[in-house]
């Protein structure tokens, strides 16, 4: 009976002791703290952590696909008809952007890199041979030569002389490795002798393959967590003169691999693109899970692309002063040496019907041209990324030139390209273990109550059991207790 009622009391001592720690555990959140304290710890970029590793070579392959839209009526789109447009692609590239010439500050809370990035042509992920497959598009050196010697009569004689020299017009048929990396355009070449300023070549993404667009300065995340991989400075222009940089220079954020970590659905993201010529932003969507880890995706809100009496901030985009566009289209002009380049979500996502009534072959939807970002929101790593922006150039009948026929002014799709990673297998099975230790670690004190509970249930099981097994005082003893058995010899 000692031995019983010792287990008893011991049993309830435990279950209070372990309910105590456990409440305890839950309101100082100490293992909660230990594991955000650890996360900022590992998440900064300084050598010997993963953070760092993944920054300086990411791991997850980075893909860029180009679509065209090849013109099938040029002629009657000169006549003044609707041009019917075919998507051609994607034509995909694998794309490399290990960090070069990476130097820290010397206290630490800052580096400096070079990010050249080279593109490396995928057939297996591809729908034909850039090399080989022609595409008949808008001819945009000669859109841009023609608009800006419109207004000088000098400009305009000498233009017209060497259009009608080299036979160039409103469009023109090139393949489609010409149009991304560039060819010797002949009006550009005559053009050139008259102005050596103005190159003879042309290419969407000319003299990009191989070639880093300026150095970035970029916060380690050691004073803050917050700042982790905050860019402060490009090309030796400072954090204050960014956002005007950034409207002709695009300082891309998805060079990383992470945000900061301890994200919560109610930030707003910044990230920057080389391609956009502005900075973009993006909000809370919804939540999912990507390879089994769970994800916060973020998008741009249509306000983005919005016009000026939505969003004020694009006020910029109205050229010139006060030209504004609709919703859905931004004026880059300005940024691409005075072409008159359109930027808007593939197939005009997001942007007013017109511009999808006026070309035929347009078909927007949420799943395949919508820009996203898919985050682990514990530790601020890219999970899924897929940025999608579309080319357009603006064209219409300017009189002095014959070239432009009867044409409506239009703005006119030229190209969209999808730039997308996917974190690899062996980085997801390395995060799924980190967030089963925080899982695990998370859950302690609740492991930790309900062992108290437990053993709570045992005291009071052995409580009821030990009044059953005790006799109940004045109970008279048997017959059998009172006298012994006779001797029958």
């Amino acid at each position: 009976m000692g031995l019983r009622s010792g287990v008893t009391y011991t049993s309830g001592i435990v279950c209070v002791a372990l309910l105590i720690v456990s409440i305890a555990l839950l309101v100082s959140n100490v293992f909660t703290e230990l594991i955000n304290s650890t996360v900022k710890k590992e998440f900064q970029l300084r050598n010997g952590t993963e953070a760092f590793k993944a920054w300086k070579n990411p791991p997850p392959p980075v893909y860029m696909q180009f679509y065209f839209f090849n013109v099938s009526n040029p002629a009657e789109v000169l006549a003044g008809g609707k041009p019917y447009l075919e998507e051609r692609g994607p034509y995909t590239y694998r794309e490399y952007r290990q960090k070069e010439d990476v130097t820290f500050a010397e206290n630490g809370s800052a580096v400096s890199a070079l990010t050249p990035k080279t593109y490396v042509f995928v057939p297996d992920m591809s729908v034909g041979d850039p090399k080989v497959d022609l595409i008949s598009t808008v001819n945009i050196p000669a859109v841009t030569v023609m608009d800006m010697a419109q207004y000088s009569n000098l400009m305009v004689f000498a233009v017209k002389a060497i259009l009608h020299f080299t036979g160039e017009g409103l469009f023109t048929t090139r393949t489609a490795h010409e149009l991304l990396w560039g060819y010797q355009d002949p009006l550009l070449q005559s053009v050139h002798i008259l102005k050596p300023d103005i190159d003879g070549s042309f290419g969407l993404f000319y003299k990009m393959n191989g070639t880093a667009d300026g150095d970035y300065v970029i916060l380690t995340g050691e004073e803050n967590y917050m700042d982790f991989a905050k860019i402060i400075e490009w090309s030796g222009r400072k954090s204050l003169d960014l956002w005007l940089t950034d409207q002709c220079n695009m300082i891309n954020g998805t060079d990383g691999t992470s945000f900061h970590p301890l994200m919560t659905k109610n930030e707003t993201i910044h990230f920057f693109s080389s391609d956009l010529c502005r900075s973009l932003y993006a909000t809370f969507e919804k939540e999912l899970d990507v390879k089994g880890i769970p994800a916060y995706r973020f998008v741009p809100p249509s306000e983005v692309f919005a016009n000026d009496t939505i969003n004020p901030a694009n006020v910029g985009f109205c050229i010139p002063s006060g030209h504004c566009l609709g919703s859905g289209v931004l004026n880059v002009s300005v940024c691409r040496k005075g072409a008159p380049i359109i930027l808007s979500s593939p197939h005009f996502y997001q942007a007013d019907q017109k511009y999808i009534d006026d070309i035929e072959g347009m078909d927007p939807n949420k799943e395949n041209h919508e820009t996203f970002l898919d985050i682990n929101p514990l530790t601020g790593i890219l999970l899924k990324v897929a940025k999608r922006l579309q080319i357009n150039v603006y064209i219409e009948k300017i009189d002095v030139f014959h070239e432009t026929g009867n044409v409506q002014s239009l703005i006119f799709p030229v190209m969209y390209l999808n730039e997308s990673v996917l974190i690899d297998d062996s980085s997801a099975s390395k995060l799924s273990k980190v967030l089963l230790e925080t899982q695990v670690a998370t859950v302690i004190p609740f492991m930790i109550m309900g062992l108290g509970i437990l053993l709570g249930f045992i005291f009071i099981i052995l409580v009821c059991t030990n009044r059953t097994v005790e006799k109940p005082a004045g109970v008279e003893p048997t017959v059998t207790e009172r006298t012994p058995l006779l001797n029958p010899s």
